[in-house]
């Protein structure tokens, strides 16, 4: 499995309206980033604060200009559905993801594996 090339495929095509939010996510937001929170919308996130309508992507996603490579302005501080990304292998073949090889797709298991080792800062321990 590759690096992480920050193509953004991941984000442009989760980024809008496919996020979830958690409760307490939210109110880290309204205490100390209220610049994110002003994106929030009865618990729904990136709705665009000037007309409550929900954007087509994440107001935080920002193309390098003149590359096909993406940077989030809140990394840090993004949604955990940002951060659990990609869970699965067949969700990677799915969207096209960047990272895997054709060993990754030959053997889905072990691919799987590398994921979860890769992913293992990101997400929550199992239990």
């Amino acid at each position: 499995m590759k690096e992480c090339n920050q193509c953004g495929k991941c984000c442009t095509k989760y980024g809008g309206d496919g996020l979830s939010v958690s409760e307490a996510e939210l109110e880290l937001w309204e205490t100390f980033r209220p610049d994110l929170y002003e994106y929030v919308r009865d618990g729904e996130i990136w709705k665009n604060p000037d007309t409550g309508e929900q954007m087509g992507r994440c107001p935080w996603l920002r193309q390098v200009p003149n590359q096909d490579r993406y940077t989030c302005d809140i990394y840090l501080d993004r949604p955990d559905d940002c951060k659990f990304y990609p869970v699965t292998i067949e969700q990677m073949v799915e969207d096209e993801c960047e990272m895997l090889e054709v060993q990754d797709l030959a053997n889905p298991k072990q691919a799987q594996k590398s994921l979860d080792k890769v992913m293992s800062e990101s997400r929550p321990p199992c239990s």
